[in-house]
């Protein structure tokens, strides 16, 4: 089947992943992907939501191991959640027992704060796990809201990290709606490369340590498909599998070889 869709929403952000992007917001601009939203006031100096999490009452740093969940649907709402290290999964599940996975989440992306939105106290739509060890600066919502009502600036800044999280669960809708599943394997593939990718002289290494299965539960498939889907592109020349670490050789390659 192919993914002309994908391949036209990923272009632009491979070809910058092929020229040595980082995700990591070491570099001079302050919107590249990854990055904590900040904001300059007059008189201030410029403030990043990483900071203002921290600064809340009641917040704390919190680990959690792989496999493990953050929230389930239903929890109550009663904190807010900055991603510092690792990747959350969020998804639905439907009353078939279906479980559908509608986003990946990176370092510095915001989640848990729907109820700051709708006022309510149980508003948890989604369950959330951590993909791989991840850390979080979490805050209680009452003092997000507080900061809120004060500062108009923090508003800005929640909404900049919500809207990160909306694009997010976007992409990772358009990956699932390909039936075929190689094309699905592939789609999930890119936005692992633009959203975990470290650029290296082989290509695109995902900076995840990722089993058949894990692969397999985010995108809707099985371990055995997974397995032998990516011994087919390994088998190609496309991609490298060591240690559970996947690299790309070339992600606009890949793309074009199902386009």
């Amino acid at each position: 089947m192919a993914i002309h869709r994908f391949h036209t929403i990923h272009h632009a952000s491979m070809v910058a992943a092929t020229r040595g992007f980082s995700r990591y917001p070491n570099g001079p601009s302050s919107g590249a992907s990854g990055s904590v939203p900040s904001m300059a006031t007059p008189g201030s100096q410029t403030t990043t939501l990483l900071e203002v999490m921290r600064s809340l009452a009641g917040s704390s740093l919190e680990t959690i191991e792989r496999g493990k969940t953050i929230f389930f649907p239903g929890d109550p709402a009663e904190r807010v959640y900055l991603l510092r290290r690792g990747a959350v999964r969020l998804s639905r599940v439907y009353e078939s027992g279906e479980e559908i996975t509608v986003a990946l989440l990176r370092e510095n992306s915001l989640f848990g704060v729907l109820s700051l939105l709708t006022g309510q106290r149980s508003d948890r739509f989604y369950h959330a796990i951590a993909f791989t060890r991840v850390e979080m600066v979490t805050a209680p919502a009452a003092s997000v809201r507080r900061a809120i009502e004060q500062d108009a600036s923090v508003g800005l800044l929640l909404l900049q990290g919500l809207s990160s999280r909306i694009l997010q669960t976007e992409t990772m809708i358009e990956t699932l709606t390909h039936r075929d599943m190689s094309s699905r394997l592939v789609s999930f593939l890119l936005v692992l490369c633009r959203d975990f990718g470290v650029p290296g002289s082989e290509g695109i290494t995902i900076d995840l340590r990722l089993s058949h299965q894990a692969i397999a539960e985010a995108i809707g498939s099985t371990r055995v498909t997974i397995t032998r889907l990516l011994g087919d592109l390994r088998n190609d020349g496309l991609v490298q599998i060591d240690r559970k670490k996947i690299t790309v050789f070339d992600p606009i390659a890949l793309a074009k070889r199902f386009s």
